[in-house]
């Protein structure tokens, strides 16, 4: 065995095999995660198909975020008791019935209903993902779960565009069908890829659970709570610019071309957040790394209330992607560190639904908000305030985890 690799009683950890998997997982993440993106690409082929509003066209989005909130749970506890290849089975069976219910749909209902089975779809290649690559890695368990993370970044970047031209080449029904078709045949045999499962002690679980009271002098289920709130409430502050960007620079003038330009930005920049996070985590750990990226978005985010000229909001969202990306990966790392192995999957996707419903709830409350005061000045402060929140989190966990036993790594 080499110096870099260890083992925790099951298969070699930190191996070759090891850094085979994480790609072939990052392959499925970027596959599955299609369905985050291409509800937003076709809204607005959809919108003029059904005849109905820009809201109600929104609807689908919606649905989406819901499936994969919850979905991030259950996939969670079904890779925890089964592995990760059920799940993506699963994930790439919903996809597809999924796309085919919405190539077909006869209403904006039906749409919006055959996009919840996509969000649920989809989420079975992100939060159960990241766990699952957990347990293949400890010297480089940060990077390792940074990068798995990146399959929904990669997703952004490459399928929107795809999903674009195909629309426009032979609509927007055939479009789905054809991506469903694509997702049941390329994610099932990556899945049976993946079926080598790592044992985890029972002796180990419990150790790890006694070690989070030590650690922390708190529970696991008060520390999950707490995880909950503060993911749910950076999440909050993230979706400000994400998803209110393009109607911003709208608001200012600059059109939403303009728009759309800086929101790839962000997420260009996003990847590179994410990936270098994993680095840093494996350094200083897992709630340092968490502090660090959440203090640094309400900084970039802060920036938007001075600064409104075209070049400053292009350097702000540059800087926003490139301090956010990093935050939610940032969760399933302590999630490793604190909480029972054989519970990682049910954990880290707890979390990553409160991420998205703080994504689902801030993009909604900020278009309240800026329907109330006729601007987003207000929405960027309520932005900032949960943010702060968050950091105020990251900073109680942290001073306690140091003041006390040192930070736990089980494999």
């Amino acid at each position: 065995m080499s110096a870099g690799t260890q083992t925790d009683g099951g298969l070699s950890l930190d191996s070759a095999y090891s850094w085979l998997r994480l790609s072939m997982s990052l392959l499925i993440g970027t596959i599955g995660s299609v369905g985050m993106w291409s509800v937003v690409v076709a809204l607005p082929a959809v919108q003029a198909d059904f005849g109905v509003s820009r809201a109600d066209a929104s609807l689908p989005f919606t649905m989406t975020m819901f499936g994969f909130a919850f979905g991030n749970v259950g996939m969670g506890r079904l890779s925890d008791r089964f592995g990760i290849v059920a799940p993506i089975i699963l994930g790439a069976c919903l996809l597809c019935g999924g796309y085919l219910l919405a190539a077909n749909a006869p209403s904006l209902w039906v749409f919006a209903w055959a996009y919840a089975l996509i969000g649920l779809g989809s989420s079975a290649s992100f939060g159960p993902m990241m766990a699952d690559v957990s347990h293949w890695f400890l010297r480089h368990r940060g990077i390792a779960v940074a990068i798995a993370a990146s399959g929904n970044y990669f997703a952004g970047a490459i399928w929107p565009p795809i999903v674009q031209h195909s629309i426009a080449s032979i609509g927007w029904r055939t479009t789905h069908l054809w991506i469903g078709l694509f997702c049941v045949a390329m994610m099932v045999p990556l899945a049976f890829a993946l079926r080598r499962r790592q044992r985890i002690a029972a002796t180990q679980s419990l150790a790890v659970a006694s070690g989070t009271q030590k650690a922390l002098g708190i529970s696991p289920n008060t520390l999950q709570w707490l995880l909950w709130i503060a993911g749910f409430a950076c999440c909050v502050a993230m979706s400000m610019p994400q998803v209110h960007i393009v109607a911003y620079c709208v608001d200012l003038g600059f059109g939403p071309a303009r728009g759309a330009e800086m929101l790839s930005l962000m997420l260009a920049f996003g990847i590179i957040s994410r990936i270098g996070s994993g680095f840093l985590a494996d350094r200083i750990g897992g709630l340092a790394t968490l502090l660090i990226g959440s203090a640094a978005q309400g900084t970039a985010l802060s920036f938007y209330l001075f600064f409104e000229s075209l070049p400053s909001l292009y350097v702000i969202s540059a800087m926003f992607g490139l301090f956010q990306g990093g935050i939610v990966p940032s969760y399933a790392i302590v999630v490793r560190e604190y909480f029972s192995p054989k519970e990682a999957g049910t954990r880290v996707g707890v979390v990553i639904m409160a991420t998205v419903l703080g994504m689902a709830f801030g993009g909604w409350i900020t278009g309240w908000i800026f329907d109330l005061t006729g601007s987003y000045f207000i929405a960027f402060i309520h932005g900032v305030a949960w943010n702060v929140l968050n950091c105020m989190i990251a900073v109680w966990l942290l001073l306690r985890s140091r003041s006390r036993a040192p930070r736990l790594a089980p494999a």
